[in-house]
């Protein structure tokens, strides 16, 4: 069921609306010029060679037009202001967390970068500093070391009376079986654990008079996941795909759990799929191939891939089943759906970042 249910999270007509025809074509145009001008230029010089008509040009162009429109997929069209607002965001010193903290900051936030790599994210502060004027502070954060987080929570704690958004952007995709410092799977304990303790450890800052939002960055490959209950270690075998889509479904699975946890509170919370993107994160299959332009013709580029985050932080109000896609409500699996496998990671989430009951 796994890859129907890939297929099937392919298919959201949801963003097929007014503003896709209208603000989307505008804001399509000034992101693809690049990528829809290498393309034209390669198909008429084909063309031209195989001496087809000007019909089948004009055909193609309409293809090649539809076809970059469908991948870039829906926009977030909302103008709101975050004046006022703290939003921390994990792993923002490149790819789609880069251009979230610069789009929030340029909305006024303050924007909290935690990030394992300092000195590179102090540099894309002062960019985004001189480009928008807003506040952004570089605090360390290693979501493959429970201590780290702990530590960035405290030091957080001591720093901000309250934030208004979290946003658990930072992960690893497929890479070789490695482990965390605590000897998690490396990806299931950067994606999944670190942001557990981290979110928990930071609920009562969330938790306030004012409207809150998590956002955790998921995946489409969750629909091929499964949670590995008899075999957190892989030690069955260990195939590094199959582990993203573990750890990817787990984002959504403790996304679920966690709505149900503050149901009662100002906070909403949101599952993301961004979107193929063009980024450094596939290194670990591709290469430096998911980084550059050759890949972009088939995937998003960054200011794309963050529009469902926009979306989410922005405008969107949480719904079940809290997965969303393309600036809206996506299909999440029927394993993302299982309330008992979502009370079940939770509970053993817990016990392994070594947090209480009461969280």
């Amino acid at each position: 069921m796994g890859r129907v249910d890939a297929f099937l999270s392919c298919f959201s007509p949801h963003w097929v609306s007014t503003a896709y025809f209208t603000q989307g074509m505008a804001f399509f145009f000034k992101q693809e010029l690049h990528i829809l001008s290498l393309l034209w230029f390669t198909m008429y010089f084909v063309d031209i060679l195989t001496d087809h008509s000007l019909s089948c040009m004009l055909t193609h162009t309409a293809i090649i037009l539809l076809v970059r429109r469908a991948l870039a997929g829906g926009i977030c069209t909302s103008t709101r202001r975050l004046d006022g607002h703290v939003v921390v965001i994990t792993g923002c010193n490149i790819g789609i967390g880069l251009e979230t903290a610069r789009d929030l900051s340029n909305r006024g936030a303050k924007i909290i970068m935690a990030c394992r790599n300092t000195k590179e994210a102090e540099k894309k502060a002062t960019e985004i500093r001189g480009q928008t004027g807003g506040q952004l502070e570089v605090m360390k954060l290693d979501l493959a070391s429970l201590t780290s987080v702990r530590e960035f929570a405290a030091d957080l704690k001591t720093k901000e009376t309250r934030i208004h958004m979290l946003i658990n952007n930072a992960g690893v995709m497929m890479c070789p079986q490695m482990k965390t410092e605590d000897g998690f799977d490396m990806q299931m304990g950067t994606n999944h654990f670190g942001h557990f303790l981290l979110t928990c450890l930071l609920l009562p800052l969330l938790t306030h008079s004012e409207p809150a939002r998590i956002i955790n960055i998921s995946s489409l490959a969750h629909a091929m996941g499964i949670i590995p209950f008899d075999d957190w270690d892989y030690k069955k075998g260990y195939d590094r795909v199959q582990a993203y889509a573990n750890s990817k479904l787990a984002n959504v699975l403790f996304t679920r759990q966690l709505a149900q946890k503050v149901k009662e509170t100002n906070i909403q919370v949101f599952a993301v799929h961004p979107g193929a993107v063009q980024s450094n994160l596939g290194r670990h299959i591709i290469g430096n191939l998911s980084a550059t332009d050759l890949y972009a013709i088939i995937g998003k580029n960054t200011v794309e891939g963050i529009q469902t985050t926009l979306h989410c932080a922005l405008e969107a109000n949480q719904e079940e089943p809290y997965y969303y896609s393309d600036c809206g409500l996506g299909y999440a699996s029927a394993a993302a759906r299982d309330d008992e496998a979502a009370e079940s990671l939770w509970l053993y989430s817990q016990k392994v970042v070594g947090l209480k009951n009461d969280h």
